[in-house]
């Protein structure tokens, strides 16, 4: 984490939600870094986003997930580094990763739940978020 600043911008928070949510598995699957990319590259929020940066935040994530409390650690920017109105969007964007590849694993769901409590995402509107992320995912 040599060149991460201590500070994430908000945009570098959504990201490494959803870098966290790709890697829960130890297994970054191509579908689910497409979907990073997409959602990058088309969100308003990311319009003015240095894209060179997801990289550097990817890393934080993987470094953090090599220490014991990393997972700790890794809300504890979010919540520092995110803003409230912005809790609904990263969860919404942790969910449209998870789904990207049709099959959410024990951990992506673990960390799923974790997120939910982490940013105060309440029952209905993580069900709202979440049958969203099932629908916009769905396959024939």
């Amino acid at each position: 984490m040599n060149d991460v600043p201590n500070s994430l911008s908000p945009q570098d928070c959504l990201v490494a939600v959803m870098v966290a949510v790709s890697a829960s598995d130890e297994n970054l699957r191509t579908t689910e870094l497409v979907t990073i990319e997409r959602v990058v590259n088309h969100l308003p929020i990311f319009a003015k986003y240095d894209q060179d940066r997801i990289r550097t935040v990817s890393q934080t994530v993987f470094d953090l997930y090599a220490e014991e409390d990393g997972l700790d650690a890794l809300f504890g920017l979010i919540r520092d580094n995110l803003p409230e109105p912005l809790f609904e969007t990263a969860y919404a964007l942790a969910c449209d990763v998870a789904a990207a590849d049709g099959a959410l694993g024990e951990t992506e769901i673990r960390l799923l739940e974790e997120i939910r409590y982490e940013l105060s995402i309440s029952r209905l509107s993580a069900a709202a978020i979440e049958r969203g992320a099932r629908a916009r995912h769905m396959v024939l």
